[in-house]
């Protein structure tokens, strides 16, 4: 996979993350998990999960979202839908 396709791909989830969480500062790198983010708890999770889902058009099963340890495991998800 291209690395420029996951950057995008990065990109894209920081803006997302930024308007879910309501949270400018936000930057995401790959290895970036629920416990670096003070307000990713469950529930802003399932939002979360929802806003990726409708900017990527894509959506995902719930074995894919529990296997999601990182921001990195999300892209792979990204990706193997495109």
């Amino acid at each position: 996979m291209k690395n420029n396709m996951r950057e995008e791909i990065l990109r894209q989830l920081e803006i997302v993350f930024r308007s879910v969480l309501d949270n400018e500062q936000i930057i995401l790198s790959p290895e970036t998990t629920a416990e670096d983010i003070e307000d990713w708890d469950s529930l802003t999770h399932i939002q979360l999960v929802v806003a990726i889902e409708k900017a990527f058009h894509v959506k995902f099963t719930a074995r894919e979202i529990m296997e999601w340890p990182n921001v990195d495991a999300i892209i792979n998800s990204i990706v193997a839908k495109q």
